[in-house]
């Protein structure tokens, strides 16, 4: 679990990160778990866009991504959420 302290750190690097993922119109299936956990093994802090044509809202498929990929929720807004999870090698971020 991240404090609200280290929430509110991985809050300010997400500002300047651009989303490096989409969930479009086929929502969250078993091949974007997969690639979120990639990229979370590579970049720590991930942001997501949830696009217009998607079946889900933001709001809706945090937990489904959570579980799927064991990362810690950041923050959402409006229609990009933003996760974290601690990499196994490619250690980036301090918290």
């Amino acid at each position: 679990m991240i404090t609200g302290k280290q929430r509110s750190y991985l809050k300010s690097l997400a500002n300047n990160l651009t989303p490096l993922i989409q969930v479009g119109k086929n929502g969250v299936s078993d091949s974007l778990i997969e690639q979120i956990d990639v990229l979370l093994e590579n970049h720590e802090l991930v942001k997501i866009t949830v696009l217009q044509n998607s079946p889900v809202t933001a709001k809706e498929i945090v937990d489904e991504i959570i579980d799927g990929t064991g990362a810690e929720f950041v923050q959402q807004i409006g229609s990009k959420l933003t996760i974290y999870r601690e990499s196994k090698e490619n250690k980036t971020i301090e918290i």
